[in-house]
């Protein structure tokens, strides 16, 4: 039975979601190619093939491996084997390398490219990769204070929070409230850059009520993705970061008051009423989700509410 204000949503298992909206984006060991296909049916807006932290150095080149075989790779329907990379950092022994195998690689989505803290870190990554998304995972200090830099520099696509590495790099704990200035950081670069919302940090060991907490933060701040550590995590990720069904019926009874008052400019209100009804209900869309209770034409007119989308 669907819970009374749950979304519904036709969205199947393994729907890959463009990546400019993609909210959860599920990180996979390289050197466990068994889980590949379970994550690419997975409710993962994004599967991201992780070469990066999670290998050992001694399984780099067996993961890297791995990771082209798949993407390479004929398949059934059943199974998308379009997927992200998430590769070691500029500058570290294995990057090269890295950028060498995926060169050409028919299925490559893009690329999540690991402690980026200076333009030259993505402009150098794109060369070598031209024409392919990359996704700067800023993880330090030293990244977080070029971030408006990064995220205007050529090659860049969205911007992610690498929070466990920036709270070992700063000392941080992780309360929402210590993070705030670095998560607004980012929701501000990417603004100005013009970029897709940034990508917030995944949420480790989390029980389902303190994801939901997590997810609620990131959408708090402006960010409309959020990287996920197993399948698991992702449909409530997606559901905290879609426009909910209080929205969604805001939004349509929004534009059905504005017709019937002859749909012409009432007041100053109106036009940043009307771009966010419009963004709420073209992610709706965008996202397979409805209201699961319909709109009531007769009720009386909902308050705009607080939170925002970005594209």
């Amino acid at each position: 039975m669907t819970p009374p204000n749950a979304i519904e949503t036709e969205e199947p298992i393994g729907f890959r979601i463009d990546p400019v909206l993609a909210r959860s984006w599920l990180l996979v060991n390289g050197a466990q190619p068994e889980r590949f296909d379970a994550a690419a049916r997975s409710r993962a807006d994004i599967v991201v093939l992780d070469i990066e932290d999670a290998v050992a150095p001694k399984d780099k080149s067996t993961a890297r491996e791995n990771v082209v075989r798949w993407l390479s790779a004929e398949r059934d329907d059943s199974v998308s084997n379009d997927g992200w990379v998430r590769v070691n950092g500029f500058g570290t022994q294995w990057w090269a390398d890295d950028l060498d195998a995926l060169h050409g690689v028919e299925h490559l989505g893009g690329i999540m490219l690991a402690m980026v803290e200076s333009v030259d870190h993505v402009v150098e990554t794109a060369k070598r990769l031209p024409g392919t998304p990359i996704v700067a995972l800023v993880e330090t200090a030293r990244g977080l204070e070029r971030i408006s830099e990064i995220a205007a520099a050529k090659g860049t696509f969205r911007l992610a929070f690498g929070i466990g590495d920036f709270r070992r790099d700063t000392g941080f704990g992780d309360n929402p409230a210590t993070l705030a200035y670095a998560r607004s950081r980012f929701t501000i670069a990417a603004k100005a850059a013009h970029l897709p919302s940034a990508i917030d940090g995944p949420t480790v060991g989390s029980t389902a009520l303190r994801l939901s907490e997590a997810t609620a933060v990131s959408a708090e701040f402006g960010m409309t993705g959020k990287l996920c550590l197993t399948p698991d995590q992702c449909q409530p990720v997606n559901e905290g970061l879609s426009p909910s069904p209080d929205e969604i019926a805001w939004a349509q009874e929004f534009f059905g008051e504005f017709e019937r008052d002859g749909g012409e400019i009432r007041n100053g209100s109106d036009l940043p009423r009307i771009a966010r009804a419009t963004k709420i209900l073209d992610l709706a869309r965008a996202y397979d989700i409805s209201p699961a209770v319909e709109y009531d034409e007769g009720s009386g007119h909902a308050p705009a509410p607080s939170d925002t989308f970005h594209y």
